[in-house]
């Protein structure tokens, strides 16, 4: 499942430079995620790293973006052969 960044959101820029899939980025008022790009860090990290550094906690999980770690890491797969 992607994450999702709610609006209690301060735009504070601390989630954006920690993506290792370069999925969140700044919409028309808070920053975004893209949940085509989001792994949750799988293949990269432990634990989703944006929820790690989030000040406010507002980074929470996607409900409407159901995925398992087996496509999580498909995802992952496929993004960074996409980069090479």
């Amino acid at each position: 499942m992607a994450l999702i960044i709610t609006d209690d959101c301060i735009n504070c820029d601390v989630c954006e430079p920690e993506c290792p899939n370069d999925a969140i980025s700044m919409g028309a008022e808070i920053y975004e995620i893209d949940p085509n790009k989001c792994t949750e860090c799988v293949g990269h990290f432990d634990e989703p790293q944006c929820q790690q550094v989030c000040p406010v906690s507002c980074i929470p999980f996607n409900p409407a973006w159901r995925e398992t770690p087996e496509q999580l890491r498909a995802k992952f797969d496929l993004l960074t052969a996409a980069k090479a």
